[in-house]
């Protein structure tokens, strides 16, 4: 879906896409593979008792590379702004609440693993830094969905980081709540960009709200989710990871990373 439109930057962004994809793949294979050891793949049964082995925890790395490269992180960030030469219901259902979100969710049922092994510590500081490239990154960016994707990559990394500190269920709430308004945004860009006789480039709109008011209004609601404004969904979670993160032990680079990407 990537390729969908046959021209050249569609074929590299699409190449990048497999190419960086191919690692999570092959890490993700042989964690299957690895735990023929253990005589069944419902690993959630015997979680808390095995995690001590040096199995498990070679199947945790694995598990990690894998969510990292499903979800984006710093090294393998650069797929996901270069997938959004996607067609956008693509983008809006698979490149911003279900696809980059596996990695995510992988993590999730296997954080006793990850809460056991020192890897936590490294997956929370590429975490941070993917999260404050991201924002930091948006906002130099002219086409409008790759805002939206750098915007879905500093939440990804927001949810890694937390899950990283050992809050699972928080990671979880806020994937759940980021679905919902990313595919409302990606929506309405995609309503933007067909009215705009699909050019994406913010510097040539203007004037939306008169032209356009019910999608404004729509943009408008989910962006401010997004930013967390009080009583709206993404105040929930966000905020409750930023209160968790104060709550925590964490040094002052972490704490800068997580606040100043937020701002």
């Amino acid at each position: 879906l990537v390729i969908y439109f046959q021209n050249v930057k569609s074929y590299n962004a699409g190449m990048l896409t497999a190419l960086s994809n191919r690692i999570g793949d092959v890490a993700l294979l042989l964690a299957i593979a690895w735990m023929l050891n253990y005589g069944s793949w419902n690993y959630i049964f015997y979680l808390d008792m095995m995690k001590n082995n040096i199995e498990m925890m070679i199947i945790g790395g694995l598990v990690m590379l894998a969510a990292m490269t499903k979800s984006a992180q710093i090294p393998f960030s650069s797929w996901l702004p270069a997938a959004m030469a996607a067609p956008t219901p693509v983008s809006a259902l698979v490149h911003s609440s279900t696809l980059v979100t596996a990695g995510v969710y992988l993590l999730i049922r296997f954080n006793d693993v990850l809460m056991n092994w020192s890897m936590a510590q490294f997956l929370l500081l590429v975490s941070g830094l993917t999260m404050f490239m991201a924002g930091l990154g948006a906002n130099f960016e002219f086409d409008l969905k790759k805002i939206i994707a750098l915007s879905t990559l500093s939440q990804l990394g927001l949810m890694m980081s937390i899950l990283s500190m050992g809050f699972y269920k928080l990671a979880f709430f806020h994937l759940l709540t980021h679905a919902l308004f990313k595919a409302l945004l990606f929506m309405c860009a995609r309503s933007i960009i067909h009215n705009m006789k699909n050019s994406q480039d913010i510097r040539m709109m203007g004037s939306l709200s008169m032209s356009m008011p019910l999608t404004c209004s729509c943009f408008n609601v989910a962006n401010l989710a997004l930013c967390g404004m009080p009583f709206l969904a993404g105040f929930y979670s966000k905020d409750l990871i930023l209160e968790m993160v104060m709550l925590s032990y964490v040094n002052v680079f972490s704490f800068f990373l997580f606040f100043f990407s937020t701002g």
